[in-house]
């Protein structure tokens, strides 16, 4: 979340929100432990700080239903002499996500036979991670699909799932157009040279992605380096590509591993640099390759952001934050680039590097959105209980959803995010189930546009597994997996086996090496979990755009 001068947060509001709330406790009026937006568990409080909240009681979301109905029935005859039900909150809202190194790293841990902590799993960063298949939009703005089905029919379909419904929210950006087409890009890499680097999968990968990255830019791009470790060094300023690519070379393989972990020392160096190289009409960005374990200097992500809060509001630098190493600070990480106006991945091996920085490196350096927010509105007639599966980290108040100085996420050519909910409709429901509506400035004029869509009953009424869309399945097993390796409780969740089969199934229907891999990772988490030995080692490809 942006910490921008004029710039309004969440916090004060999720404070008044967070008070309001204590106050109907206190006199007896009942509300469920997990609102729509957030505010009764704390989470809008800060929304971007990596702290995750307790998981709720399944279904949570909403009061019982007798409140709704009786407060409904009191607006509609207009009989103000009875007391207002503390009618329940139907929106949910949140800014968009694009980051995958959740997953990455998650995948990463259980190849080298350990489970993830809990703490950095993001069931949405699963889910984001694969390919959905959503119409593009025409122009630079966003498609809305939702869609969904009915969990609790068929076999598989875990426990207390009866009459709950899995809902898909799917935005989409144009794709990328050629390489060639695209704005030139003026990139400041800061490279984490610490003694941790040293290790396997560490600075010998950045390394490669470098030289990859040297080989994939044009000529009018421009680069330059920026190394850390206790302290910050420039090794190369901001150079053109033309004529200079074994100039850039020579620089990134005089990188070597040295000391401690300054990344403020990195970040302040690289915006520094940046500044200096800024060229208008291009992709101005600074790009932290580290394993972010900061140890020394400032290692709070808010204090270090601070400190170039003036070049990032000024000049409108973005940061994109690679992650390496077995060892990783994923929630710093991911606290930096989302504070940063950016977005995260995680990079394993070279293989992945190269679909980083070749097959989506327009979706990583370009915007097509920025401060997009979504904010998704049930029907109350028909919607007993919702759930929205993951972005804790980023809730948004109801009230900011139009309120472009609060901060949303940034969204590049190509990119997919989807948003998840368990959707509990009420007996007899019929009609309109939710509306999405999803609002985004325009990186250069900063005007803001809005686009929506719906799903009515009738569009959520198959079942989910072997039913419904092959795309959505597998979205389903991404959040229901993520879900299970933090310890939820959605509704419907199938055992790891029974996740890993439905993946392995979906992975031979779709011919997709990514959703293979998914079907490896539950089954490496469910060897671990009852102490046998996981088949098959890591191969951390993640972050499919698509």
């Amino acid at each position: 979340m942006d910490q921008r001068i004029g710039k309004r947060t969440t916090r004060d509001r999720a404070g008044g929100r967070a008070g309001a709330v204590a106050l109907l406790l206190a006199g007896g009026m009942l509300l469920t432990a997990c609102s729509a937006d957030g505010s009764s568990d704390g989470a809008t409080a800060d929304k971007r700080s990596g702290a995750r909240p307790a998981q709720g009681a399944t279904g949570g979301g909403q009061p019982d239903a007798a409140a709704p109905e009786k407060g409904r029935q009191s607006e509609e005859s207009g009989d103000t002499s009875r007391p207002d039900l503390a009618a329940p909150d139907y929106l949910s809202t949140f800014a968009l996500d694009v980051d995958t190194a959740s997953y990455g790293y998650a995948r990463s841990t259980l190849g080298d036979g350990r489970l993830p902590d809990p703490v950095n799993v993001r069931p949405e960063e699963f889910v984001n991670s694969f390919k959905q298949g959503y119409e593009r939009p025409k122009g630079n703005g966003f498609s809305v699909t939702v869609d969904g089905a009915r969990i609790g029919t068929g076999s598989g379909s875990g426990s207390g799932a009866s009459d709950w419904s899995l809902l898909r929210v799917g935005l989409a950006t144009k794709a990328a157009p050629p390489s060639s087409e695209r704005p030139p890009a003026s990139l400041t890499f800061v490279v984490d040279i610490s003694g941790s680097m040293a290790g396997p999968g560490r600075l010998g990968l950045a390394k490669k992605s470098l030289n990859i990255l040297t080989d994939e830019l044009r000529d009018d791009d421009s680069v330059s380096l920026v190394t850390f470790s206790d302290e910050a060094e420039t090794r190369l300023p901001m150079t053109r590509l033309q004529g200079n690519r074994n100039k850039i070379r020579d620089a990134v393989a005089g990188m070597e591993a040295a000391q401690s972990t300054n990344v403020e020392a990195g970040i302040r160096r690289g915006y520094e640099e940046s500044v200096k190289g800024h060229r208008k009409g291009v992709n101005n960005r600074v790009v932290l390759l580290s394993d972010a374990l900061a140890n020394t200097g400032d290692t709070n992500a808010d204090g270090i952001l601070e400190k170039i809060e003036s070049a990032r509001r000024e000049y409108g630098i973005t940061l994109f934050g690679v992650g390496v190493g077995s060892d990783y600070g994923d929630a710093f990480m991911e606290r930096l680039t989302n504070r940063g106006d950016g977005h995260t991945t995680y990079v394993g091996d070279e293989e992945q590097a190269r679909k980083v920085f070749v097959d989506q490196l327009p979706a990583h350096i370009e915007l097509r959105a920025r401060d997009a927010k979504a904010q998704v509105a049930f029907d109350r007639r028909n919607v007993k209980q919702f759930r929205l599966i993951g972005y804790e980290n980023r809730k948004v108040a109801d009230e900011d959803f139009r309120d472009d100085s609060v901060d949303g996420g940034e969204v590049g050519p190509g990119h997919t995010v989807t948003a998840l909910y368990a959707v509990r409709l009420r007996e007899g429901a019929s009609g309109e189930v939710a509306k999405a509506t999803v609002r985004w400035l325009d990186p250069k004029t900063r005007k803001a546009y809005e686009e929506s869509g719906s799903a009515r009953t009738t569009t959520i009424d198959g079942r989910l597994w072997g039913g419904a869309s092959q795309r959505l399945q597998v979205a389903a097993v991404a959040a229901y997996f993520a879900d299970t390796l933090r310890g939820g409780d959605l509704p419907g969740t199938p055992a790891l086996r029974e996740l890993a089969s439905r993946a392995g199934k979906l992975a031979e229907e779709t011919e997709d090496g990514s959703v293979r891999k998914l079907a490896t990772a539950i089954g490496q988490a469910e060897a671990l979990r009852n102490g046998t030995e996981p088949e098959g080692g890591g191969d951390e490809g993640e972050g499919e755009i698509g």
